[in-house]
């Protein structure tokens, strides 16, 4: 049985009087769940063949209408959404650094229904510094190769290169994170390409939800290549890159495509 699924029916358990009218809200829990999971793929940082370190502290934005819905019952809410991410690390044989812990934030620029998800990766000895260092030295210092520190901004850019992986175990050098950098950008957030492919799509099992009735449930396709290319996946719509509806296109630093309303940026750096 799925991860997803195991988590859809202890929620079952739960959903009765309050909880009833909680979950009638835009944003479902199992929305958020995927996209947790999607959080974790896409931050992915591979320290050495027998470690992959994902992101243990993660940040859910909500519209007011759904915050104010859900916040009540954050606690209960984020322990249910820790113990999924726990679950689909154990099955993807993902490691953490410290504990897994889920907060719900409210976003004035965010619509009923809309959400946006942020992670960082808190190692368990920062988190235990004293009140106000730990958040100050993780800002300062940089995260594990392909992670990601939430930044003040979606749109902000992942800092460098860590030391840590520098200093791994023989034959983890430094050269592995001297590659290209992939990632795309949809309403200002960030998604990174760390993986050869990247499904995009309006169903929760797309590597990329796209919440829009334009596209559809598998709508298409990037690969990394080389060269890097978008390929439709027999979408309703169809997809126009930098001007062009196509099924099939290369893909370079800038480009624009569009997928029912949406717009995805590509973008791609050195380092």
């Amino acid at each position: 049985m799925g991860v997803l699924k195991r988590f859809e029916q202890r929620l079952e358990g739960l959903v009765n009087g309050t909880f009833a009218k909680v979950f009638k809200s835009e944003v479902q829990p199992v929305e958020i769940a995927g996209a947790l999971q999607r959080e974790c793929d896409n931050n992915a940082s591979i320290w050495n063949r027998d470690r992959t370190v994902v992101p243990n502290d993660f940040i859910v934005e909500l519209s007011t209408p759904d915050y104010e819905r859900l916040s009540p019952y954050s606690g209960q809410l984020g322990d249910e959404l820790a113990g999924m991410v726990r679950d689909y690390a154990k099955q993807q044989r993902y490691t953490f650094m410290g504990p897994i812990k889920v907060h719900l934030e409210k976003a004035d620029d965010l619509d009923t229904g809309l959400y946006r998800v942020r992670s960082r990766t808190l190692a368990s000895s920062t988190s235990q510094e004293r009140p106000g260092q730990a958040a100050a030295a993780r800002a300062a210092a940089p995260p594990p190769p392909g992670g990601h520190v939430a930044p003040p901004m979606p749109s902000s850019p992942p800092p460098g290169t860590p030391p840590v992986p520098r200093t791994a175990p023989p034959g983890a050098g430094p050269q592995p994170y001297a590659q290209t950098r992939r990632w795309i950008e949809i309403n200002g957030t960030r998604h990174q390409i760390s993986r050869p492919s990247l499904v995009l799509g309006r169903s929760t099992d797309a590597d990329v939800r796209i919440d829009d009735p334009g596209v559809s449930r598998r709508h298409c396709e990037i690969r990394v290549g080389p060269p890097p290319t978008i390929q439709d996946l027999g979408s309703t719509n169809g997809i126009v890159v930098d001007g062009q509806h196509t099924t099939r296109a290369s893909l370079r630093d800038g480009s624009r495509i569009v997928v029912g309303s949406t717009t995805i940026v590509y973008r791609q750096a050195e380092g």
